[in-house]
Parts: structure tokens; C-alpha cells; sequence
């Protein structure tokens, strides 16, 4: 009897838990035409259609369901039988694990990831780096100076590993007072105040200008910051707008008492997938699995 390819069996575990083709072929390195092959072969092995389009997204058919703890439990299996004896102890790991992202995860998130980092592995550290001076990203992950980069979606290295964390939309933000709020907040007074731009390389311009100048408006950038967190404080002591904060940084605006306000943006601005990017050299280390796993679980209780 011809074995089936248990291949199939580690992509259909995968598709499952992103529930998106795009997705899945960025964590098995596979182009999206390879991925669509791979799920039309998953499809006529088990005689089912598995997923189906819905929305933007893929839902899994009931069948699907029905497979899903069996599959990932074979799948587990397979793994076992190639790392028996190599399992870790959390609750005796020692280890620093070092990630880069930007202010606003970390104040979003940060602190819930080391309370469980504190429940089950006690004698882990969670230090979040800076970015080295001249280095890129996949620089740092390549020579081992971090273990995961968080951040939004970008062109990373084919080797590069992959996974989606969360989707986020972005809103304006000023004080509470602030006469922007004495009438709708149209282009016409979104533009009249001076604004805050957040860049990491002190830029004042981007792609928001030019959807701006293409409706005929232009803006004003007189504060520049390298952060969201000072862009936040600045904005509540002035007349400035700050208009692109992602929109789950709100409840941290919340927790620190600061009289903020924040608005709908007058004209559309793509919301940014946020994704966690490794490489491949750490892709079956346990500790570092585990790490992936909780904060894959942590953004996805928003």
C-alpha cells in the first residue's frame, strides 16, 4: 500500500491554525501558487474542500473541525519521535529571551507576556532590545543577537520564519478640549492644527502625506518623535494631533489617566499586520516554540 505524503498532514495542521493560505505558505517558505497546489492536493486526499473562502479569510468546513485535534495530535507524534529525550522543564529553563518591537507593543503587551513567562517558566528573562546601530533586522536575527522581531509586515529574508499576530487599524489622538472637536473632524480641520510625526529615522513625511495631497490637503509637522509613548504625553500638553496611533494602544492611554481623546481619521488608511519573524535555526527549539505559542495566545485575546 502506497503511504500517503504526511506532508500534507504538517500543511493542513498549519492551515488550520492560521486559517489563511497567505499566511500559512509564509511559515512553510512556500511561494502562494506552491501553497494553492498543496491544498488542492490536501483536498483530494481527503475528499473534502477543508477550507472555504469567507470574507478575506479561509473557514475550515465541518469536516475540518471534526480532523483538527486529530491532525495536530499526529503531528505532535511525529515530532516526539525525532525529539524524545530533548523536551524541556520550563519551570527549571534558565534563559534570556530577547525580542525587538516597537513602544507600543511592548506597552500593550509586554507585561502580560512576562506575567506568564513568570507563571511557567519563573527563571526566564524577557529583555526587549533596541535597534543596533547600522544593523537590519534580519542582520540581528541571522547573527543571533535577538530570537524574535515583531513587527509589522514587511519583505523579510526567504529563510525568514513567519507568523501572524494581529491586525491593527490606526485612529487620530488629541486632548481632550482640543478645537478640533468643535465640529466634525474633516480633512479641512484635520489639517488646520499642526501635527506629531512617530519615526524611528525622524522622518516628517510618508505615505499619508501623499493620500493627503492626492484629496488636495497638505499638513503641518512641527514635533517629531521617535516613539509613540512621548508623541502621547506631548500631545496632552498642546494643541498638537497625533494622527496615526494604532488603535490598540488606546487602553494604555486609558491606564495612564492622560485626558486624550481620540477620532476616527478622515480619510482611509490601511490597517498593518503585525507578525513575529524568526530564524529557521530556532524553528524546533522547544523553548523558543513555547515562546511563539504564548505570544501568539496573548495578542490573540484582543
Amino acid at each position: 500500500m502506497k503511504l500517503p505524503d504526511l506532508n500534507l498532514l504538517v500543511a493542513l495542521d498549519i492551515l488550520l491554525e492560521e486559517g489563511s493560505a497567505v499566511a500559512a505558505a509564509r511559515r512553510m517558505n512556500l511561494s502562494a501558487p506552491a501553497m494553492s497546489r498543496t491544498l488542492a492536493r490536501i483536498r483530494d486526499a481527503i475528499g473534502d474542500p477543508v477550507l472555504v473562502r469567507s470574507g478575506r479569510g479561509l473557514t475550515p468546513t465541518p469536516r475540518a473541525l471534526e480532523l483538527r485535534e486529530q491532525v495536530r495530535g499526529v503531528v505532535e507524534q511525529a515530532h516526539a519521535v525525532f525529539t524524545s529525550g530533548r523536551e524541556i522543564d520550563l519551570r527549571t529553563l534558565e534563559r534570556t529571551f530577547s525580542l525587538r518591537a516597537n513602544d507600543v507593543f511592548v506597552g500593550a503587551y509586554g507585561g502580560k507576556l512576562r506575567d506568564l513567562l513568570a507563571r511557567h517558566a519563573p527563571n526566564t528573562v524577557l529583555r526587549f532590545v533596541p535597534e543596533g546601530d547600522g544593523e537590519t533586522d534580519g542582520d540581528a536575527l541571522q547573527a543571533g543577537r535577538i530570537d524574535l522581531y515583531i513587527s509589522s509586515m514587511r519583505n523579510f529574508a526567504p529563510d525568514i520564519k513567519l507568523q501572524h499576530l494581529f491586525t491593527t487599524s490606526f485612529v487620530g489622538i488629541a486632548r481632550a478640549g482640543h478645537p478640533v472637536f468643535d465640529g466634525p473632524v474633516d480633512l479641512a480641520r484635520f489639517t488646520a492644527y499642526d501635527h506629531i510625526s512617530v519615526s524611528r529615522r525622524g522622518l516628517a513625511r510618508g505615505p499619508f502625506d501623499t493620500t493627503l495631497a492626492e484629496r488636495g490637503h497638505a499638513r503641518r509637522v512641527s514635533l517629531i518623535t521617535a516613539n509613540f509613548h512621548s508623541a502621547i504625553f506631548a500631545v496632552a500638553d498642546s494643541d498638537l494631533i497625533l494622527p496615526l496611533m494604532p488603535r490598540h494602544m488606546l487602553p494604555i492611554v486609558e491606564r495612564l489617566g492622560l485626558k486624550l481623546r481620540p477620532f476616527e481619521l478622515p480619510l482611509p488608511v490601511d490597517s498593518v499586520e503585525i507578525v513575529q519573524a524568526w530564524h529557521p535555526r530556532l524553528d524546533n527549539d522547544h523553548a523558543h516554540k513555547w515562546l511563539r505559542r504564548m505570544l501568539k495566545d496573548v495578542c490573540g485575546e484582543e
